[in-house]
């Protein structure tokens, strides 16, 4: 692949410095404080995560011989035991595989469900939309979860070992404990009002009444057990045992303290929504770029789908050859564009009819590429195109604006020695999820349900992500694996960041493959994200810099937000090697280990 020279870009740079790749040394055993490193190359494999603990697991996982399923499988469930507010068994996420030996990317469904008595009227009461922070902490907000499914569904096809071997690091992790960090104690801080609200979660995540220390050890005994019932009895028991009993029972009665004052709201889940949950395995997307193939996440993730579409946006300008301005510019319309069509077409395709051919299709791209004007910016929302109709220039619909997505939701990127990829986004959707931990077994329940839009976004036009029975809600989750014209890997890579999810992997991708970035920096620049609304959100390094007045000068108006997403990638170096990358700074940094380092 021909790639432009890199370049250095003032305003782009991270004041986190330089980083070294040759002095990695072998990861610690996990949970005995194994450091973070953003970056590491070497031979074996390679395991990309935001917790060095996780990267661990996997990392061994593959030094005994295990591939880049088994690794992903490991490696998320430690994340469970580590990052519980963001992801774990009670959750959902889209896994993205890249099979070496026949040069094809496949990809498995594994969002959460809405119950089979759900309708549009789910979130409201009287007409009236039910106000979020309520929703949010309620049983009414849980869906089926989709996480233990997916890993099973991906090692039957694809694995090399089993669950029961697999879900051991972490039942370790979870009994042994791990070490609490600033991100942790922060997280936990933010939610502390809420957790209060529930007995159980307040007892785990609140020892002793108080948040948890920074360098204390933070034991999970419930979640051990629950993982080792799992080895044992299989998926089978979350869907249609005794663990599958205890969710539904949480989720039709919240344990709320009665002392609190609280009424979180029942859901309506039964056992026979968890025994009939099954993962969709689907065909990516793929996007044409540059010469490379992206593939990524087909609804019912609008990832796949928005990135895709304005990527095609975005390859009639030279962005290699555009001023800092100029690509951010172009960059930020495209986003903005793409979402006003996400809007509109995107939903569940078992309810929905989405016309995902025809959004991806660079005749489309090109009919919407013509709004966007070197010096002026379009108005936002901007009303969606027909991609079934394109006309140039044209806009078919009315406008409606972006809905909220909780952004509390991790990435992990595989590889393994053979040159097989794993890409993969999981989450229970807001930080600390619904804020309900399952009695006695160790986890939280997610609130993915509040992706659903509570009232159509704009009653004069279908919204296709309404509640429905067994519907899956809208997602932005990205997991992207990136081709050459060999159809061999070039760089795979994902953040978390609800709706940002998108703009972060829209805005690595360019930085890389067009801006001459190392995988490193690319993560590392600070963002930007428009998704078609009045304004564009600005890390610190956007905001305080001169670009700002450049682009505010062409119409631009921004707000600030103090961290976008949190990527972390994998990149296929010649002779068998391994780039892993991750976030230097952002949620107190990723970590990228390889299984043997080069020196």
């Amino acid at each position: 692949m021909q790639r432009p020279v890199a370049r250095t870009l003032a305003v782009l740079a991270v004041s986190a410095a330089v980083v070294s790749v040759g002095a990695a040394a072998p990861p610690p055993a996990a949970g005995r404080g194994a450091e973070k490193e953003p970056v590491a190359v070497g031979h074996g494999g390679a395991v990309s995560s935001v917790d060095a603990d996780a990267s661990a697991v996997g990392i061994e996982v593959l030094r005994k011989g295990g591939n880049a399923v088994d690794a992903a499988v490991a490696t998320a469930a430690a994340l469970g035991v580590t990052e519980p507010y963001s992801a774990g068994i009670g959750g959902g996420g889209y896994f993205v595989h890249y099979d070496a030996k026949s040069r094809t990317v496949r990809t498995i469904d594994g969002r959460e469900t809405a119950p089979r008595t759900a309708d549009e009227n789910l979130f409201t009461e009287d007409g009236k939309a039910i106000p979020f922070a309520e929703a949010v902490s309620s049983g009414l907000s849980v869906g089926t979860p989709g996480t233990p499914a997916t890993w099973q569904a991906a090692l039957d096809r694809w694995g090399s070992r089993s669950l029961g071997t697999l879900l051991k690091p972490a039942e370790r992790l979870a009994r042994d404990g791990f070490t609490v960090d600033e991100t942790f104690r922060s997280q936990t801080a933010s939610n502390e009002a809420r957790f209060r609200y529930f007995p159980d979660t307040a007892e785990l995540f609140l020892p002793g009444g108080e948040l948890p220390v920074v360098g204390s050890t933070f034991k999970n005994p419930d979640l051990a057990r629950t993982y080792a019932e799992l080895a044992r009895k299989g998926v089978g028991t979350l869907y249609r045992g005794g663990l599958a009993e205890d969710i539904v029972d949480t989720v039709n009665k919240p344990p709320v303290d009665p002392d609190s004052g609280y009424e979180a709201r029942p859901g309506d889940l039964s056992a026979k929504d968890l025994a009939t949950y099954r993962v969709e395995h689907q065909a990516p997307t793929k996007t044409s770029y540059r010469g490379l193939d992206v593939y990524s996440m087909a609804p019912s993730s609008s990832g796949g789908t928005t990135v895709g579409q304005a990527l095609n946006m975005l390859e009639r300008t030279d962005l290699s050859k555009a001023s800092e301005a100029q690509y951010l510019h172009r960059f930020i319309e495209a986003s903005r564009i793409a979402f006003a069509d996400r809007g509109r077409w995107v939903g569940d395709p078992a309810f929905e009819d989405v016309p995902t051919k025809e959004l991806l299709s660079q005749r489309y791209a090109d009919a919407r590429e013509c709004l966007i004007k070197d010096d002026a910016v379009l108005t936002s929302p901007v009303a969606p195109g027909d991609p079934r109709h394109p006309g140039r220039c044209s806009t078919g619909g009315t406008p409606a604006p972006t809905t909220y997505e909780g952004d509390s939701t991790t990435h992990l990127t595989v590889a393994d020695k053979w040159g097989n990829v794993v890409s993969y986004t999981l989450t229970i959707e807001q930080t600390g999820g619904s804020g309900i931990t399952v009695p006695g077994r160790g986890f939280l329940l997610n609130n993915e349900l509040t992706d659903f839009s509570f009232t159509p976004a704009n009653p004069a036009v279908h919204d296709p992500n309404l509640p429905g029975p067994g519907k899956r809600p809208r997602s932005s989750m990205s997991p992207t694996i990136v081709l050459d014209k060999h159809d061999r890997p070039v760089v795979a890579l994902g953040s978390p960041g609800g709706a940002t999810i998108i703009t972060t992997v829209l805005q690595t991708l360019t930085g890389f493959l067009d801006r001459g970035l190392p995988l490193v920096d690319a993560i590392a620049a600070p963002r930007a994200s428009q998704r078609n609304a009045a304004t564009t959100e600005l890390e610190p390094g956007l905001w305080n810099s001169p670009l700002k007045g450049e682009l505010e000068a062409v119409g631009h108006v921004f707000k600030e937000n103090p961290e976008i997403g949190a990527t972390v990638g994998v990149q296929r170096l010649p002779n068998g090697k391994w780039l892993a990358a991750a976030e230097t700074v952002r949620r107190g940094g990723g970590s990228a280990m390889v299984v043997r380092p080069e020196r």
